[in-house]
């Protein structure tokens, strides 16, 4: 499981190879709190097909739940950013859009902060590899953007050693900028 302690129920257990109407429900992310060691307030969790619809699908039900707890709408745009990026890298890059591969997702969100896992089936790569976007000769490449971006936006911006998960958590902004 992603980022929920194995103490706590799994919200949404599904096969994600059935259509999508089953992943748009958003009460499969709700859980009971008493069960939850850490100070999450809300927790998701899904397993999504290896298609840009079903990860626009998870990407609207957080953005909505952000929405829903008032976070600022600069918060919500970088977290926007740095979720549709990291799915987008795990469905074309990682997965190579395998259909047979699927998406990883786990959110958990607090009053001051939230923490988004998201892991694909594929043999990972090492983000420190990366060219830097910014040097004279890579500015008209793609390669690398998404990362950098994800890093600009995001509190934190962790891989694991394989490559093929990463965690990104937003501290949530005092004030509303």
């Amino acid at each position: 499981m992603l980022g929920i302690p194995a103490s706590a129920p799994t919200p949404v257990a599904e096969d994600s190879r059935n259509n999508a109407a089953r992943l748009s429900g958003r009460e499969r992310c709700e859980m009971p709190m008493a069960s939850i060691s850490q100070p999450w307030t809300w927790c998701c969790e899904r397993v999504i097909p290896t298609e840009v619809a079903a990860g626009r699908q998870v990407l609207s039900d957080v953005l909505t739940r952000l929405e829903a707890e008032h976070w600022s709408q600069h918060d919500i745009f970088s977290i926007h950013l740095a979720m549709e990026e990291a799915l987008v890298n795990a469905i074309q890059h990682g997965n190579r859009l395998d259909r047979r591969k699927q998406v990883h997702m786990s959110c958990c969100l607090g009053p001051d902060r939230i923490r988004i896992e998201i892991a694909d089936e594929g043999a990972g790569f090492d983000p420190n590899t990366l060219p830097d976007p910014t040097c004279p000769e890579q500015l008209r490449s793609p390669c690398g953007r998404g990362v950098m971006l994800m890093r600009a936006f995001m509190s934190r911006v962790q891989y694991n050693a394989a490559g093929n998960r990463v965690v990104l958590e937003k501290d949530r902004s005092k004030g509303n900028p």
